[in-house]
């Protein structure tokens, strides 16, 4: 997307990008011998496994389906839908201050997430710094995800914002590169969250 035109807009991510996301802190509780929770984290439950859900499939049928194909892996399988929340063990350094910051100039702020609809009831009660979001697009809600570009073109409708006038902030490639396609001007999170803060000043949506 050309910068010559600069976003009025900021649209985040939520996980990798405002907080921590990494199934493996809760199985270090669970699994203490590291090659065996490997191999769990690389065959059982996996974040392939995972994005069912961000698509919209009820834990309850995802969790029912893995244990029947790994019935001796039971107990750790079931422990991962009430034991969720412990797989978000923190806040992004840094972007929660810059969320506010922005909020206080009075940038109209809003998410694109890929979040099932369980996780979501669990976690949105968690995290108030989203309240500063005017709407948040939840693809387990809607049943459509990221990247694909049917999730972006109803956002577009739901916040009312051309794509050219929004910045989208997404740790994730692929969305990059497809909001990228689409129109937007984009913001890869790799670099954490000064660099964010750069590109946002470099914008003048920060001071």
């Amino acid at each position: 997307m050309s910068d010559t035109v600069q976003p009025h807009v900021v649209v985040f991510d939520i996980g990798r990008v405002l907080v921590q996301w990494r199934i493996a802190a809760l199985y270090e509780q669970l699994i203490p011998d590291a090659a065996r929770r490997d191999w769990f984290l690389t065959h059982v439950v996996t974040e392939a496994w995972h994005g069912q859900h961000d698509a919209g499939k009820p834990f309850a049928e995802m969790i029912a389906e893995l244990c029947a194909e790994f019935p001796a892996e039971r107990a750790l399988i079931e422990a991962y839908a009430p034991r969720w929340l412990e797989c978000v063990p923190g806040p992004i350094a840094g972007t929660h201050e810059i969320v506010r910051a922005l909020d206080v100039r009075g940038v109209p702020l809003y998410s694109i997430t890929n979040f099932g609809v369980d996780a979501w009831a669990m976690f949105r009660p968690t995290f108030p710094v989203l309240d500063h979001f005017r709407d948040i697009v939840v693809s387990g809600h809607e049943r459509l995800i990221k990247p694909e570009a049917p999730i972006f073109e109803l956002a577009v409708r739901r916040f009312g914002h051309a794509p050219g006038e929004m910045l989208f902030i997404d740790d994730n490639a692929d969305n990059i590169a497809a909001a990228d396609a689409l129109g937007w001007h984009t913001h890869h999170f790799v670099d954490g969250a000064a660099a964010l803060a750069a590109d946002l000043r470099a914008r003048g949506l920060l001071d």
